[in-house]
């Protein structure tokens, strides 16, 4: 009985051993994948955008919100207000960071109430809260007024039901912003103003006449309340522990 040579034997060994691996790979790719952890976020983007959300319009602004809006509107005519303003849209940071990271921690947080100049550089931020807030909300309000302070943006808090008056608003507010905020063209001169004579202030309503004006739209719908600001606070947790 003839033997085959050795050389001969490792050469099968080799062919065979190449071609069950060919097999194997193609196998693996015929086979369906097994989930996994990482196949969540495939399963989300095979959901349709509206179907599996169905969306529902809302209010913009909560009813403490919009008074405040107005007394703002009212008492400062000369600067321009905006509102529920995310940080990402106005406060710029390093990307020698995770620039994602940031944005978990604070770039979904807004300033309820934005005043800028006639740049539309921003001067200042009304945080409206609630004197009942959770420990949560507290934190995700510390967290908000410790980056906006930092980038040198002057913070006031307002707290529902209990705000401040027009001429309280002029003083505190108006006095802080004179110091380096430009106002509006339109509220420095006028075709009609003259040099000798001073203009004459814009006419001030009432905080009770302002609650009134607002009612009047909160009684047309009351399924439009807007997404509460706390709604991301749980998706912002750390899995390493509380942001700082």
């Amino acid at each position: 009985m003839d033997f085959l040579d050795p050389v001969a034997i490792a050469a099968i060994g080799a062919a065979a051993l190449l071609l069950l691996s060919l097999w194997l790979v193609r196998r693996r790719r015929a086979s369906p994948r097994k989930p996994s952890g990482n196949s969540r976020p495939q399963r989300q983007e095979a959901l349709d955008t509206v179907a599996a959300w169905p969306p529902e319009a809302a209010r913009v602004l909560t009813v403490s919100e919009r008074q405040a809006y107005e007394l703002l509107r009212r008492a400062l005519p000369g600067f321009m207000v905006l509102a529920q303003v995310p940080l990402s849209r106005f406060v710029r940071v390093p990307t020698r960071n995770s620039y994602t990271d940031w944005m978990q921690r604070v770039g979904q947080l807004s300033g309820d109430l934005v005043l800028c100049d006639s740049g539309s550089r921003v001067m200042a931020v009304v945080d409206i809260r609630s004197r009942s807030e959770t420990e949560r909300s507290k934190r995700r309000h510390e967290r908000l007024a410790r980056v906006l302070r930092a980038a040198g943006i002057r913070v006031h808090v307002w707290y529902e039901g209990d705000l401040p008056s027009i001429t309280e608003v002029r003083t505190v507010l108006g006095a802080s912003l004179g110091e380096g905020a430009a106002p509006a063209a339109a509220t420095r001169s006028a075709p009609s103003e003259s040099k000798s004579t001073p203009a004459n202030p814009m006419p001030l309503i009432p905080v009770a006449e302002i609650e009134e004006l607002l009612a009047e739209g909160d009684a047309l719908d009351h399924t439009m309340e807007p997404v509460p600001s706390a709604f991301f606070d749980d998706m912002e947790a750390s899995p390493n522990g509380a942001r700082r």
